[in-house]
């Protein structure tokens, strides 16, 4: 019997790049079927009956959409909060954010900032490029056109805003937003954000010292305090505060570490109501986690406190929760705070 001459050089099979529905590279071995299940007709059928009404309500293009958030703000709310369809997420992102006004109102201007202007933090967005979503195929390629286009979009930012600049954080907000729109949506975006085009400027979050970060940081720990007063008695024996755990969840709106199909429910709620949404999940969080958190020692909580459970990350169970939270006045007038928490 011929035996088979194995050449060493031959290329075996090419195993299949196994990803989410969202693009991120699956790490785990078994059979492909397991990452995504099969829509039933039932849940086909309201998909779309979904994003019809969506598109009805956004119109072509985006020209029904100011005239309906005037005459059903409540509906817009409600329909947003139970998340945004997917395809139409780029779209709307733009509309309630107030970046495609900006976009239309600055025409060329982002050009001018990539090609003819220099940023003092281009070493900087370099270094930092490969570390922004790298388990997503579409920022995996080193130089390839997702690592190229987040860096023009920080890179006309820093020169757009040289106070601000450049921060760690603001690559992974660009990154998501690069996802879902095109460079320049993206960046005009991130200017809508940062400059308060509709809500709370985030600026303070990113300029030297990050300011805002330390204000919402302050602001949450009283609240803490006053949600959930066991807690809060017990992080302070423990001598945790949330400079220690919660930093991310406002400079990145919780896109850094939190599963995706929960941040995009968060980004959701946040563009079209502003931040008190990050304070909201984030005491959602701790109120979920509440009966386990206040047994645990220093090290361990630190720990539980970066690692939430999976089933604490299920956006259907950990919104409604966070949108049922409300503030008492006195949260809203602490004498002893330089910084009245938000309302909530």
């Amino acid at each position: 019997m011929e035996s088979k001459v194995v050449d060493e050089n031959e290329e075996g099979p090419v195993v299949p790049m196994r990803v989410d529905r969202f693009g991120f590279v699956k790490q785990e071995h078994g059979p492909t079927e397991g990452l995504a299940r099969s829509r039933s007709a039932f849940e086909y059928q309201r998909d779309e009956r979904r994003i019809r009404k969506w598109r009805k309500m956004i119109g072509v293009g985006g020209s029904d959409w100011k005239q309906y958030v005037r005459r059903k703000p409540h509906v817009v709310k409600r329909r947003i909060r139970k998340g945004i369809p997917d395809c139409l997420r780029g779209l709307v992102w733009q509309l309630i954010s107030g970046s495609r006004d900006l976009l239309l109102l600055n025409p060329g201007v982002y050009e001018q900032l990539i090609i003819y202007e220099t940023s003092a933090s281009e070493l900087d967005i370099i270094r930092d490029i490969s570390r922004t979503f790298p388990s997503h195929v579409f920022f995996q390629q080193r130089h390839g056109p997702g690592q190229r286009s987040l860096y023009n979009v920080l890179k006309a930012y820093s020169v757009f805003d040289r106070d601000v600049g450049y921060v760690q954080g603001m690559g992974f907000v660009a990154g998501l937003l690069l996802l879902y729109m095109s460079e320049e949506d993206a960046f005009w975006l991130l200017v809508a954000l940062l400059k308060g085009a509709v809500h709370t400027p985030m600026e303070g979050m990113y300029l030297v010292g990050l300011p805002l970060v330390q204000q919402y940081l302050f602001q949450f720990d009283h609240l803490v305090k006053e949600h959930m007063p066991k807690l809060g008695e017990h992080f302070a024996q423990e001598m945790i505060n949330p400079s220690m755990y919660a930093s991310q969840w406002f400079i990145t709106v919780f896109s850094y570490s939190f599963p995706f199909h929960l941040a995009l429910r968060i980004w959701d709620v946040f563009l079209f109501e502003g931040v008190k949404v990050v304070f909201k999940v984030g005491l959602a969080l701790l109120k979920y986690c509440h009966d386990d958190l206040v047994k645990l020692p220093f090290e361990k909580l630190i720990h539980a406190l970066r690692n939430f459970p999976e089933d604490a990350m299920n956006p259907d169970i950990l919104l409604p929760m966070a949108f049922s939270i409300k503030a008492s006045p006195l949260s809203l007038s602490l004498s002893l705070s330089p910084f009245p928490p938000p309302s909530l």
